[in-house]
């Protein structure tokens, strides 16, 4: 069942927190976890949090609006596939997402993994399920909706000095090889780059 976002304001959690929680977060696995939890966005404001979902290569998650409204585009207007999947750390999201009757952050897999660049750099593949995934260069910010729903404190730990290159908003990918990703599935670094 689709879900819309609630209205209401999160509770926020304090620099001081996240400060203190870095190591925890920092301490996840690094090569092997389970998918955690999955999500299905068919449009803006919309979530569903199913038990499996199909990523294909030419579709990213069939039905999810990437295809129709990306955020990133190629020069010739079609979609970028270095987007159609978002992992975030399930260390980040227990963190931020204190109040749980706000919106679910919206990311396709939530995982307890080690997303920095040191530990999965542009090219990885990982085995999501069935499907294969490369990690990509494009870098996850934490959009204004982020900001809002979390707090400026979680918006500016993501880019706080020494921090973008842990990607503690998560990681995108490209979808590389078709497959079905599931609860409880095994999430693995396959390879890395060298």
């Amino acid at each position: 069942m689709l879900r819309s976002e609630g209205a209401e304001r999160a509770k926020m959690i304090s620099a001081e927190t996240l400060a203190e929680s870095l190591p925890h977060v920092l301490a996840a696995p690094k090569d092997r976890t389970t998918i955690d939890h999955l999500t299905y966005r068919a449009d803006f404001n919309q979530r569903a949090h199913p038990e499996s979902l199909t990523l294909t290569v030419a579709e990213g998650v069939p039905g999810e609006r990437w295809l129709r409204h990306p955020w990133l585009k190629l020069p010739d207007g079609r979609p970028d596939p270095d987007i159609q999947v978002s992992i975030l750390p399930l260390r980040v999201l227990n963190l931020v997402w204190q109040d749980r009757t706000t919106a679910h952050p919206g990311d396709t897999v939530v995982a307890d993994l080690d997303c920095s660049v040191a530990n999965l750099p542009p090219g990885t593949i990982l085995q999501c399920g069935t499907a294969r995934l490369r990690v990509s260069g494009v870098f996850n910010d934490g959009c204004v909706k982020w900001k809002a729903r979390y707090g400026a404190a979680a918006k500016d730990w993501i880019t706080a000095p020494g921090h973008p290159d842990l990607r503690l908003r998560g990681i995108l990918c490209a979808i590389v090889q078709d497959g079905i990703a599931a609860r409880g599935d095994t999430l693995a670094v396959l390879s890395r780059p060298g």
